[in-house]
């Protein structure tokens, strides 16, 4: 939701405020339907932004090779960040993967 420009925050405010007051006024047997229903649109949505991960090249396999990258081959990404030369430090290492 980061590129949503102010306008677009207000309608999302505006829409769960109408959602909400909706809400109040069905009946639990409704409530489980749509529960159901916000459920299946909530995965659809997930899959639909899985299949855009997966859908860049070379993407699983580098996710892969970097969950098998010892923790010992990580370089804290502050202290590349605060030395100016981070960038020849990283090479002179060797190092590929950064941790939090």
């Amino acid at each position: 939701m980061n590129d949503k420009s102010s306008a677009d925050l207000i309608s999302v405010t505006e829409l769960h405020r109408q959602l909400n007051d909706l809400l109040k006024q069905l009946s639990p047997e409704r409530l489980q339907v749509l529960t159901d229903f916000a459920a299946y649109l909530a995965n659809a949505e997930s899959e639909a932004a899985t299949q855009e991960l997966l859908a860049i090249s070379g993407l699983l396999e580098r996710v892969k090779q970097n969950q098998a990258t010892p923790k010992t081959d990580y370089a804290n990404w502050r202290t590349l960040r605060s030395n100016r030369n981070g960038c020849d430090l990283l090479k002179s290492i060797g190092r590929k993967t950064f941790q939090n």
